[in-house]
């Protein structure tokens, strides 16, 4: 009777296996947008503090984004900035990765330390983005100027470029082992809740926040006001983004070149062919 039992229960388990690891995921590969918005955040906020002369609002009225500006956001910077570079390298080259896109085995005690990371990461940044909301700074639309829709969509572009990347070569791994032992083949049904997570995000909050990270710097240097090195990194990473939407933009464009050119030819070709039949 208890052999008869346990397949059952394996079944069961693979049943939710398979949608519990595309959720996990998603969840851990929206930590790279929610990042973003949190740093846009963080900037609007420190640009408000620089506006006010009121020495009461000088401190934070939330106890979690106090907590958060007391650890130093430019570890958040820093940790961005590497996965923002890694990805314009790897659409120029299609080289770097930050662990692993092959398939194969993750070293265990490297599986424990990036699990360690991930939670600690999806914490922090949901605690600030809580903090931010607590405090009332998630609204910036009415002294943030509006780019054009061209540059919103490269920068679009360049964001989601980087959570695949940062998804495919950091996020996946980790769950692929510690779920199925072994790296698995990326599924559609993924790749559609991650694109429709990512739109949804972006839509609702990203879109309109985002470009805080380069407004606040632009703002400062028109007010002689000192800009910070968080003011910095953040233009630096709002360009960078955008560069990486650049880069996939000339690759589309070359792609649809080619793919023109190769049916044009295609095409003369079995012309060629239908004429020296004729004669024939």
């Amino acid at each position: 009777m208890g052999w008869e039992t346990k397949p059952k229960k394996l079944l069961g388990c693979a049943i939710f296996r398979e949608p519990f690891h595309a959720a996990t995921i998603t969840l851990l590969s929206l930590l790279l947008p929610l990042s973003f918005l949190l740093l846009a955040r963080l900037s609007s906020y420190n640009f408000m503090l620089t506006l006010s002369s009121d020495p009461r609002q000088q401190s934070p009225s939330s106890f979690i984004l106090s907590l958060l500006l007391s650890i130093n956001p430019l570890i958040l910077y820093f940790l961005v900035s590497i996965v923002s570079t890694a990805a314009l390298i790897h659409g120029l080259t299609g080289k770097i990765t930050l662990l692993s896109e092959t398939p194969g085995v993750i070293y265990r005690p490297g599986l424990y330390t990036a699990w360690i990371v991930l939670c600690t990461l999806q914490t922090c940044v949901g605690l600030g983005i809580e903090g931010s909301i607590a405090s009332g700074i998630f609204d910036v639309s009415g002294f943030v100027s509006q780019r054009g829709f061209l540059c919103r969509y490269i920068f679009f572009l360049g964001l989601h470029e980087s959570m695949i990347h940062w998804s495919r070569t950091v996020v996946k791994p980790v769950v692929d082992d510690t779920i199925f032992g072994e790296a698995v083949d990326e599924k559609w049904v993924q790749r559609v809740g991650i694109a429709l997570s990512y739109g949804a995000l972006w839509w609702l909050r990203v879109r309109d926040e985002a470009e805080s990270l380069v407004f606040m710097a632009e703002a400062k240097i028109e007010m002689s006001v000192d800009l910070g090195v968080a003011d910095l990194l953040g233009w630096w990473l709002y360009y960078l983004t955008v560069t990486i939407g650049m880069v996939r933009v000339v690759k589309i464009l070359i792609w649809l070149g080619l793919t023109l050119i190769c049916k044009r030819v295609s095409r003369n070709s079995t012309e060629t062919c239908e004429d020296e039949f004729d004669k024939v």
